[in-house]
């Protein structure tokens, strides 16, 4: 069985443990996995919400965030779409000190040769080393 996972899953996880209906749902989800029970698959843009939420809401430091982002990364049979963008978004995050949005966003210009960047976020961009718009 494939099973789509959804960003209130990895909070609930990771740091949400004001309802422990939903932790020991998710814990067993994540054991059903572990056991090769079934598998799972999660996208970027549940990895985007998961770290605004924790950014914003729970007010984690954007190193704790990216540690967060690889430890979903590391689970047994979760499969993460654009599994190699996602790797090297969190290494360019950790390098320049970014948010794991603006990486990805970096990461995609750069791969496909892009001229620039069209943003108003210049600031952000300009320590990526990335394309921006002049």
């Amino acid at each position: 069985m494939l099973t789509f996972v959804d960003t209130n899953v990895f909070v609930r996880l990771f740091v949400a443990t004001d309802d422990e209906t939903q932790l020991k749902q998710a814990k067993a989800l994540f054991m059903r996995a572990q056991n090769s029970q079934i598998d799972l698959v999660t996208g970027p843009p549940v990895l985007f919400e998961v770290a605004w939420v924790l950014g914003r809401y729970y007010k984690i430091a954007n190193n704790d965030i990216l540690d967060i982002l690889e430890a979903i990364l590391s689970y047994p049979n979760l499969k993460v779409l654009d599994k190699d963008f996602v790797i090297k978004t969190i290494s360019l995050a950790r390098a320049k000190g970014s948010d794991f949005a603006d990486s990805y966003i970096a990461i995609s210009a750069n791969n496909i040769k892009a001229d620039n960047v069209a943003t108003f976020n210049k600031k952000h961009f300009s320590k990526l080393d990335s394309v921006v718009t002049k």
